[in-house]
Formats: C-alpha cells, structure tokens, sequence
C-alpha cells in the first residue's frame, strides 16, 4: 500500500440487536461493500433519503449519522467545551481450518451449513461492536473441489454462516491462502464480494491491495491491516504479487504509517510464530515491537494453533498498544493438547474529544475462552470453554487459561 492512487474503504459500523436487525446488518452491508458507500447501520424503517457528500462520496442518513453518535459528555460552562467519549468494543477470533471431518460434519442435502456449529458461541461474537476472524482454509467453494490437509479448500458457506453469528471482517492471509492457487484464491474472493463480507490479506488486484480497510466503528476510524509469514513454499505467481500480502518488515511498517494518518486505531492481524508453542518466540515479540513504534495499536496473532499471552507494550513516546500474541484455533479439526482451545480476544477502544484534543484508550484486554466439541468427529460445536469444563469435555479450565493468557500482563 502507499502512493496517490490509493483508494480508501470506509465503512461505518453498529452491532444490529435483534434477528430483524441482524438481517438489516447483512442487506445494508452488501449494499456498502458493493458500491464503495460509508455504511451506518440502523433498521430500515428509520432510514431517509441519503445526503450525499460530493467532496468524499459517502453516503449518509441524517437519522442514522445522529444514531450512531455513542457519545456522552458534561454540561457546558461558559465557554468550557463539552466532552465526548466514543466507545467501541473491538475483538477477534483465532484459525477457522476446515478439515475434511468438519466441513463434512456440516454437509445438508442443498450444500453446507455450519450455523449449528455456531449458535452457542454467536451471543459472545455477536455482543462486541467489531468483530474480525482468521479465515485460514480459503473458501473458494465446492465448484473448484474441496480439500483438506495439507491443501485446503473450504465451502463457501462458511463466510455467509460467519456473518450471520456476527463477524464483520475475515483476515485472510495466511501459510494456506495460495493452497489452491489463485483459483482458490479468487473464487473466495468473489464469494465474499457477492455476500458483501470485507476481508483483507489476501486481494485480486492491484487496486484491491491498494484500496485500505477503514471501518467507523461508533465514530471511532479502525484500519485493519493483515499479513503472512509465508505461503508453505508456493510462490506467489509472477505479476500477481499483490495477491498475498507477505509479512515483509519494511512493508509492513510503511503500511502501518500509511494508515495511521487516516485512522483513529490501527489493527495488524499478522500470522506468525511456531505452530503448537504456547508462548510467543522472539521473532514474533521483536516484530510486534517494531510494528508498534510504527503505529499499530492492536495486534493480534494467528498460526500456532493453540492460545498464547497477551502483552501490553510501549512505543518511544509512551503510547500504549495490545498484542494477543495468538488466539488458537476457533474451528478446527485438530484436537488435544491444547490445539481444540482458541479464544475471543477483546479490547475496549475509548476515544476523548474536547474541542481539538483528542486522547485514545485501549482498556480490558481479554480473551474468551471457547472449545470445540464433538462426539467421534459428528456434531462439532463451538462452545464456551467454561461450559466444556463444567460437562466434563475437557480438563483445563478457564480459569487455568485466564492465568496463562494474563501472564505476560503481571
């Protein structure tokens, strides 16, 4: 990314509460990544004839851009400004890795549905106003043939049934997004294009890369960015080198500051780190140092397949940043040793403004556990780990997990 003819995708975002509402979320948002348009979710039946900005192309709604407005502030005296605070509660998920006994598991007489797969863990996606997950095994549907390990290829259902629990946004580069070749790579990408679900890491053109991932999340700008150590040696094909974004320092820091001049927060979903390690190794400590003295605010990790700690570090000048070092596998079907445990990571963004202050905070740090339950490879289910354990599913325990995942905070 970088350069004047980048192009700059805005998309202006609310949680939807109810299951109207949650349909309403779905429509508006095919609506706004089909045409490039700033999005604000509201129910249909308050939306008005749109205003159109001439100067920026966005579209709103004067009740919807007063609905949006999460703010609260002091009275006024004499000629003190009031103070308005934006909140937005901002989280992720870890690898969704569709082997074979998962997506069959899934398999109905039209196709594939993993919605029952889902349901127990849509309230804890569903609650958070920004929810992004790592997308590992490409979704490039059944038309190319799907695919397990060591090459994966996914149903593309899988993308609708994740935006209906709630996910606004897949990262989607990883060691496995050229599994299939561009093929694969670019039926996903039309699959996620026709159901209107963002994604980032992975791109079928030059103005795709160039075009930055800006989500307005309660009045509060997010860019997300996302790379890959590494596609398993498959060389991204010569003259599609945008396909894939690679984990390249130099770029990567250049992109971070590219972005950090338009957004409030900048998010880096980076996929690194040894598989299987519960602990991050020193590349992984050292690069999200770096990517934080370039501005990154949120990190958070993919790849090793089993949950890592979370740490707070510092830029030079002082400033604050989150880095879930990995979030383990969401759905998966790996098991045991700790590799059938991922997590929801969370972190409450708060954004002051008094006159021409503005002051940011990144506040509760979290992860969620969660758990994938099955019965002989049938029945998969993500589920809370808490409830896993109370059932007798698995021996480790939340808080057991809690411990761990808190104690690079200490």
């Amino acid at each position: 990314m970088g350069g004047d003819n980048e192009k700059v995708k805005v998309l202006h975002r609310k949680k939807a509460g109810n299951e109207s509402e949650k349909q309403t979320r779905i429509i508006d948002r095919r609506i706004c990544f089909s045409y490039r348009i700033v999005y604000h979710h509201v129910p249909l039946s308050t939306i008005t004839a749109p205003v159109v900005n001439k100067f920026t192309s966005q579209e709103l709604t004067a009740k919807s851009h007063v609905a949006n407005r999460a703010f609260t502030g002091g009275s006024r005296q004499g000629t003190t400004q009031r103070q308005l605070i934006y909140e937005a509660d901002i989280g992720a998920i870890g690898d969704v890795l569709l082997h074979a006994i998962v997506y069959n598991d899934a398999k109905t007489a039209d196709g594939y549905n993993f919605l029952p797969m889902l349901e127990k863990i849509e309230p804890y996606l569903s609650e958070l106003d920004f929810t992004m997950a790592n997308q590992e095994s490409m979704p490039g549907g059944t038309e190319i043939g799907l695919s397990t390990y060591p090459a994966f290829n996914s149903p593309s259902q899988i993308i609708d049934n994740l935006q209906t629990v709630g996910i606004d946004l897949l990262s989607m580069a990883n060691n496995h997004s050229l599994d299939r070749g561009l093929n694969g790579l670019n039926s996903a990408i039309s699959h996620l294009k026709r159901v209107g679900m963002p994604y980032v890491g992975v791109y079928e053109n030059e103005g795709d890369r160039n075009e930055k991932r800006i989500f307005d999340v309660n009045d509060i700008l997010i860019g997300v960015l996302s790379y890959t150590y590494g596609t398993n040696g498959i060389p991204i094909p010569h003259g599609h080198e945008y396909a894939v974004a690679l984990l390249d320092r130099e770029k990567v820091v250049a992109d971070i500051k590219g972005m950090r001049e338009e957004v409030d927060i900048v998010v880096v979903h980076a996929h690194w780190g040894d598989e299987y390690a519960r602990t991050p190794n020193h590349g992984q400590r050292s690069l999200a140092q770096e990517f934080v003295e370039a501005g990154a605010d949120i990190i958070f990790g993919h790849h090793p397949h089993v949950i890592q700690p979370i740490e707070r570090l510092k830029d030079r000048y002082g400033r604050e940043a989150i880095v879930f070092y990995s979030l383990g596998n969401f759905l998966s079907g790996q098991q045991f040793e700790y590799k059938d445990i991922g997590g929801i990571g969370k972190v409450k963004v708060q954004k002051i403004v008094q006159g021409e202050d503005e002051q940011l905070k990144l506040t509760s740090p979290s992860i969620l556990p969660t758990y994938v339950h099955h019965r002989n490879h049938t029945n998969y289910q993500v589920m809370l780990l808490e409830e896993a354990y109370e059932k007798g599913y698995i021996h480790k325990s939340a808080d057991m997990m809690k411990q761990h995942t808190e104690k690079m905070m200490q």
